[in-house]
């Protein structure tokens, strides 16, 4: 149980960071459709700066904690930078957010995987030495246990990244933030009714830069979170569609922190599911259940793999179906605002 538990927390994190990168654009009224295209981003960045440091020998792995926070923070940074493309574009352009983001996903992996060549002329970057576990994951030793643990230690306190208290933490200011401050009511109201805020002496252009930066930060993060956790600190140019199923998650949580949360965990079980199949064991009997159905899916000829890999997409799909048509997004998302209109 504690190894199921703590694989859906692995892939839970990353879903929820970005889903409430999109709550920040979206709230503000932008579209963010270049989730996926800024996870991929903020993940070759952040290890490029694993590597490149590594290799230079400023860190060591005494050093493996500041050199981790080093690669978030610039990670955030990147993933910010880049997603003022989008910003200037849907803000000052007025151009279509829908094309504006996807023409961001396309431009990342392709950009990403030409810089991985640069760098190492190959196909997937990694750390110069060692593996994330070794030097980044924070073992029940580090806490000062040495003697059995109950599951919620297991889970919380042995074999964890430091990133998901990090990205926990951030998630809860941030959603007070979003909520309880003038800061957030003034955002909320520029995606809700931008000339009203702007009768009101908001500068709706300053809301929504603001909005997609921090979006763009939180995504960055997202994706360098995935490739530290659940891709042993590498950049393919891939984060295998996690900022696809992030929007989904925002809208299965309704554009709501906490109900987005929720998602993020029933979608994050899903993934951990279609990763670890053949080695979960639900209820600790030693027994293998989802292997044994694997092994029934063969005997009939499908590819029982490819089966609990289309699992979270699947549940992605059916979800949707049945919960978007009570789904109320920002009234003035993706509509562009024009100060002289009324």
């Amino acid at each position: 149980m504690a190894y199921l538990l703590q694989n859906t927390l692995t892939y839970t994190i990353p879903l929820m960071i970005v889903a409430l990168a999109g709550i920040y654009a979206e709230r503000s009224g932008i579209i963010n459709l270049a989730l996926e295209g800024i996870m991929i981003m903020g993940a070759f960045i952040g290890v490029l700066v694993v590597f490149s440091f590594q290799k230079s020998g400023a860190f060591d792995q005494d050093g493996a904690m500041a050199l981790m926070l080093l690669a978030l923070v610039i990670a955030a940074v990147a993933g910010a930078v880049f997603s003022l493309l989008l910003a200037f574009a849907a803000i000052h352009l007025k151009a279509d957010q829908t094309i504006g983001g996807t023409a961001l996903n396309l431009l990342a992996p392709a950009l990403a995987l030409f810089l991985i060549k640069i760098v190492c002329n190959q196909s997937t970057l990694g750390m110069y030495t060692g593996n994330a576990a070794s030097w980044f994951m924070l073992k029940k030793s580090d806490f000062g246990i040495t003697g059995e643990m109950n599951l919620l230690q297991e889970v919380f306190l042995h074999k964890i990244y430091p990133t998901t208290y990090i990205c926990i933490v951030l998630y809860v200011v941030l959603s007070i933030v979003l909520y309880k401050t003038k800061f957030g009511l003034r955002l909320r109201a520029c995606g809700e009714n931008p000339q009203a805020a702007d009768s009101l002496g908001i500068n709706v252009y300053k809301m929504r830069y603001t909005g997609v930066l921090i979006s763009g930060a939180l995504s960055g993060i997202g994706g360098f979170v995935y490739a530290l956790t659940t891709a042993n600190c590498a950049s393919t140019a891939n984060v295998a569609g996690f900022g696809f199923l992030a929007l989904a998650v925002m809208i299965f949580g309704n554009w709501k922190p906490l109900s987005t949360a929720g998602a993020a965990l029933m979608f994050g079980l899903c993934q951990c599911i279609a990763a670890g199949y053949g080695s979960i064991d639900i209820n600790g009997d030693g027994k293998f259940a989802l292997s044994v159905l694997a092994k029934k899916l063969g005997d009939s000829g499908l590819d029982a793999g490819a089966v609990f890999r289309l699992l979270p997409f699947v549940v992605t799909l059916v979800v949707l179906a049945f919960t978007s048509k009570n789904s109320r997004a920002p009234k003035a998302e993706g509509i562009p605002y024009d100060k002289g209109s009324r």
